[in-house]
């Protein structure tokens, strides 16, 4: 590049580079901490002593519950130290009497609609969580949603770590099905992008992330950081925003299970209306998050992502503008794809990969447009209610 090229070059045009380079930055960091996180292996002898409740919030979930309870019952772990609680949050469609259908010693229905909240608490899920804790007698709390299947070795694997870690807080993968569709094949790749960058977080203990659907806790330590005080009125953040103050005040024992048989599946939302409005839901709690990394990895990747996208249309007037932003273009292709590839390639997943091209391109769309709006409106449906 000439001199005049370099002369000709603007403030926006340097801070696009920028912006190119924080990006980079972030995903090859992530990148490189999960590669180096170390699997988890079961060990072989492993013998329990933990006695592990698992609390499931469901709120209309009926077509759903039976099977996620089913999977937890069959898991290889010690009947006499598990306890399943399933808190039934007002649902309308049957979901408490389908527990009850549920013959098992170790399953326990409690109801949200014994227990109201305050007047204006509008953090059900959190309420239902507290409630499922306090009736239960496990040292390990276990959390998962409705609409989950666990893989049957789930709770031995979370178990083995907590034991041999020390962990206080251990996040573990969630997955999707394979998509039958572009909405539902994008949200499987993005899902597993974002285990990856779960688990480098923690690793390299620069973040801490979690996902309330695979999330394990000790019931003492939960009321040592006094449970969600402080982040109770946000409706969500039962996962992420609880993980943070275990990883303040436990440094270096919130972990990630690194292992295929901690995974727990769920289906993908079926249509781009429910998936907006999950991702504008997970992002509005953005300004709640106690970590100053967080925002700011998600105010770069914002802005990032609004800059590619609306400086396309520069492109054909603007040659200068046209090198930077083919600049852009390359770093989001090149570090998107060793990240997914290398998640992929752990979850065995490559074949999602097909999809890479229209994933990419989803990707940018919906950053700038859920950036925008979660940060514009901080209501939004959720299971049938609309929430702040």
């Amino acid at each position: 590049m000439s001199f005049l090229v370099w002369k000709s070059f603007h403030w926006w045009h340097w801070a696009a580079l920028l912006l190119a380079f924080g990006y980079g930055y972030i995903m090859l960091r992530y990148w490189w901490h999960w590669r180096k996180l170390k699997t988890w292996e079961r060990p072989k002898s492993f013998f329990a002593h933990t006695t592990v409740s698992v609390i499931i919030p469901a709120r209309n979930e009926a077509a759903n519950i039976i099977p996620c309870v089913q999977s937890i019952i069959r898991q290889h772990y010690p009947q006499a130290l598990l306890e399943i609680i399933v808190v039934d949050d007002f649902s309308t469609d049957g979901t408490a009497r389908q527990v009850e259908r549920i013959k098992n010693p170790n399953v326990f229905l409690c109801s949200l609609a014994d227990f109201p909240p305050a007047n204006g608490d509008t953090a059900f899920k959190k309420r239902a969580i507290e409630i499922g804790i306090a009736r239960a007698t496990g040292e390990l709390i276990i959390t998962t949603d409705a609409d989950c299947i666990a893989n049957e070795y789930w709770i031995p694997t979370i178990v083995s770590l907590y034991e041999q870690e020390k962990a206080v807080c251990i996040a573990a993968p969630v997955l999707f099905y394979d998509g039958t569709n572009t909405i539902e094949r994008f949200q499987a790749l993005d899902f597993v992008g974002m285990m990856a960058i779960t688990g480098a977080g923690i690793s390299g203990r620069f973040q801490t992330m979690a996902n309330g659907a695979n999330l394990a806790y000790q019931r003492k330590a939960f009321y040592e950081v006094g449970g969600f005080g402080g982040i109770d009125k946000v409706a969500s953040g039962d996962d992420i925003l609880l993980a943070q103050k275990f990883a303040k005040q436990y440094p270096g024992r919130v972990k990630f299970a690194k292992s295929k048989e901690a995974v727990v599946y769920t289906a993908a939302k079926p249509n781009w209306n429910e998936f907006l409005a999950q991702r504008i839901r997970w992002g509005s709690k953005s300004t709640s998050y106690r970590e100053w990394q967080v925002p700011l990895m998600l105010l770069t990747v914002f802005l990032f992502c609004m800059v590619l996208l609306f400086g396309f249309v520069a492109i054909f007037s603007n040659p200068i503008w046209r090198s930077v932003w083919y600049v852009m273009l390359f770093t989001k292709v090149f570090a998107d794809y060793i990240l997914l590839f290398s998640a992929c390639r752990f979850f065995g997943k490559i074949s999602w990969l097909r999809h890479y091209w229209t994933s990419l391109f989803i990707h940018t769309i919906y950053i700038a447009v859920v950036g925008i709006e979660s940060n514009i409106s901080k209501k939004y449906q959720w299971k049938g209610r609309t929430v702040k």
